[in-house]
């Protein structure tokens, strides 16, 4: 069997995170954010294109947004934004090969910040601040 073969058993180790080490989940879950992030640039791109239709449409837009569904989505898109970056920013050190024997650790810690800084984001967002 070549492993290189792409087949759907391939993709699932792509995100299987199964005994693996901290850095390969890392890595998975950089990887379910970039997608999760992409697929929202898609959706806003399609709901931006709308307010072309005017000023109606903008009003309709905004009471849209305001809802409570719309607001936990992009809770969704502030913590895959913050942990998706500063993942990224863990990877890159460690690519440099800079705290390399610290790694789990960064990864930690910085998930932590992440995990403050999307607190933070909720509680401004849903207190109405």
């Amino acid at each position: 069997m070549n492993i290189n073969k792409p087949s759907p058993s391939h993709l699932w180790r792509w995100f299987d995170p199964r005994d693996k080490s901290i850095g390969t989940i890392a890595f998975i879950i950089n990887r379910l954010s970039a997608i999760g992030l992409t697929i929202y640039l898609f959706l806003h791109l399609a709901v931006l294109s709308k307010l072309v239709a005017g000023s109606q449409a903008y009003d309709d837009f905004l009471i849209l947004a305001k809802s409570p569904a719309i607001k936990i989505g992009e809770m969704f898109v502030i913590a895959g934004g913050i942990i998706h970056g500063l993942n990224g920013i863990r990877i890159t050190i460690n690519s440099l090969g800079f705290l390399l024997k610290i790694q789990n650790g960064l990864l930690v810690g910085l998930m932590i910040i992440a995990l403050a800084a999307i607190v933070y984001f909720a509680i401004r967002m849903f207190s109405g601040a």
